[in-house]
Order: C-alpha cells, then structure tokens, then sequence
C-alpha cells in the first residue's frame, strides 16, 4: 500500500508540473531567440502567438502579435499551435481526472478498483498528451536549427539568426514529464490490481460466510411452533 501511495503522488506531481510546462510553453514568447545577442543590443524572442523585443540596456520590451489565426502563417507555426494546444488540453484533462482516482481524496472510498481505474485512465491520456507535445515542440527546434545550420552553410547572413530558445524547453521538458507521469501511474495500476482483487474477493467471501453463518443460526432457533408441527408430521409417517 505505502508504494502504491508513492507512486500516485510521485505520478501526480509529475503531471502537475508537465502540465504547467506545456501550458506556459505554448503561451510564452521564446520559442525562437536571436543567436547574434553578442552583437545586438536588444534580445529578439519569437513564439507561437508574438514576437517580442527587449532592450539589453534598459530592459524595455516591446511586443508584436502576429496576424489573426486565419491568416496565412508558415506550417511549422501552424503545426506547433494545434500540437500545443492539444498536448495541453489532454494534460490537464489527465491531470485533472487524476485527482478523484488518489487514495488521500475522499472518493468512492469501498471502490478501491474504481480508484485504480481513474489512475489507468488519467495515465493512458497523460501518455497521449506527451506525443504531440514533443513531436512539436522537437520538430519546432530541428527546425531552427536546419534553418540556421543551412543559411551558415551557404555563408548566407540575412541580418538575425535564430536559434531555439526556453520555451521550447519547456515544451520539451513537459511533455517527458507527461510520459513519466503517465508511466507511473499505468505501472500503477497494473501492479496492484490483483492486490486489490484479492482484498475484495476475501472481503466478499467474508460477507457470505457471515450471511450463511446468520441463516444456519436462524434455521437452527426456529419457533416452537414450526418444531411441533414437524414432530406430529413425523408421527403420522411413522403410522
């Protein structure tokens, strides 16, 4: 039981903390930095929604938001937006169903299966909500870095090269934590399912033979009625 209760609490901060990795990567603005920062005098930061400019001297930023959502935008751009929010929804879905399944909530306490079942469920969509976070968030950054590493190869300089910046990171570091979390808590629930089983099949039988041993008694102090009328039913057979 003590590590069936560390596992769930290991698996739900890990999915507390994904979560709001994956949340705060999709909403950030650095996503791609300049990498020329030793000639700048400002550092340039670009994210999914807006670009951002901050003085190196003062610390004044300055921010632009892209064009609406139905303009037209690069692929990778698109592609990271619907991964991103995808990861994020499932995520917090997973993390949020979690917390009915744990031992120290107060839920469906008789129903410990019940309560493995939630933690199953919560892993299973914590493991989905990995994919397309890490499958953005690293094609986003191989990205960069193609784009980068060709226009260097080319001896291209078109002013500002980027390189991939925190909040890729931060997608990245999510979404491994939404695959550990959710490893946790599957393992969770496939090693201590027979456990728990075995818990209910012994209380059931319990049950039963207290429901038998009540019926024997009951059958055993019968009225003195019923005894009677069974001895007159004996002696008429006798005859």
């Amino acid at each position: 039981a003590g590590m069936r209760f560390f596992l769930q609490y290991v698996g739900c901060f890990f999915a507390f903390l994904s979560t709001g990795f994956l949340i705060a990567s999709t909403w950030t603005d650095c996503w791609m930095v300049n990498a020329d920062d030793s000639l700048e005098v400002s550092t340039k930061c670009r994210g999914l929604w807006w670009e951002c400019v901050t003085n190196v001297f003062d610390g004044i930023q300055t921010c632009d938001e892209y064009d609406s959502i139905f303009a037209e935008h690069p692929v990778k751009l698109v592609l990271t937006r619907a991964m991103m929010i995808t990861a994020d929804i499932l995520a917090g879905f997973g993390f949020l169903f979690l917390i009915p399944g744990l031992d120290c909530v107060k839920f469906l306490p008789d129903e410990p299966l019940i309560k493995l079942r939630i933690c199953l469920v919560s892993g299973v969509m914590l493991l989905i909500a990995g994919l397309p976070g890490i499958t953005g968030s690293v094609w986003y950054a191989i990205d960069v870095y193609v784009e980068r590493s060709s226009l260097v190869f080319h001896n291209v300089f078109l002013g500002i090269q980027y390189k991939f910046g925190w909040s890729c990171w931060l997608g990245m570091a999510g979404s491994l934590g939404c695959f550990l979390s959710g490893a946790l808590l599957t393992c969770c629930m496939y090693l201590f399912r027979e456990t728990s089983s075995g818990r209910l099949d012994s209380t059931y039988s319990l049950r039963k033979g207290y429901s038998s041993a009540g019926t024997i008694v009951t059958n055993v102090h019968l009225p003195s009625s019923q005894t009677a009328t069974a001895k007159m039913y004996a002696v008429d057979t006798r005859v």
